[in-house]
């Protein structure tokens, strides 16, 4: 059975969790943070958060990076090493912690479908594409 790699497992794994923190800002932040802002305004969400939302969001996308890149790593010797290995990963893994939250939001939150869609498609995406450079400096220990 294949080692992990754990200097390669934290290297690829800061790496996945930057990626996925960049989408994120870009995605709420930027291209639909109008929109929050307007849920904030109308009374769905809170205009504060109850705790420190944005750090512990962000560290929790490190230690999902780093999810991404051991999980990357599990099924390698299964699936083979590679860009296609890396984005099913990320995929499966995005589908799984976005959309029961997320379905759940749609059909019982205030806010409609539009956010929570739009979330799903950012975590899906954030999770691919940090699954995929994660997984870019992932290697196997030498034997």
């Amino acid at each position: 059975m294949a080692k992990v790699n754990t200097g390669r497992l934290i290297q690829g794994g800061l790496l996945a969790g930057l990626v996925i923190n960049v989408i994120c800002f870009l995605g709420s932040g930027v291209l639909w943070g109008g929109k929050i802002m307007a849920e904030q305004q109308a009374g769905h969400f809170l205009k504060e958060p109850r705790f420190p939302f944005a750090p512990a969001y962000m560290l929790l996308m490190f230690v999902m990076g780093f999810a991404l890149v051991w999980l990357y790593a599990a099924v390698r010797p299964r699936l083979g090493p590679g860009p296609k290995t890396a984005i099913t990963v990320g995929v499966v893994a995005g589908i799984i912690s976005a959309l029961p939250d997320n379905l759940a939001n749609a059909a019982w939150g205030l806010s409609g479908r539009y956010l929570p869609t739009m979330w799903i498609i950012e975590r899906i995406v954030s999770f691919a594409l940090g699954s995929l450079v994660g997984a870019w400096r992932y290697k196997e220990p030498d034997a």
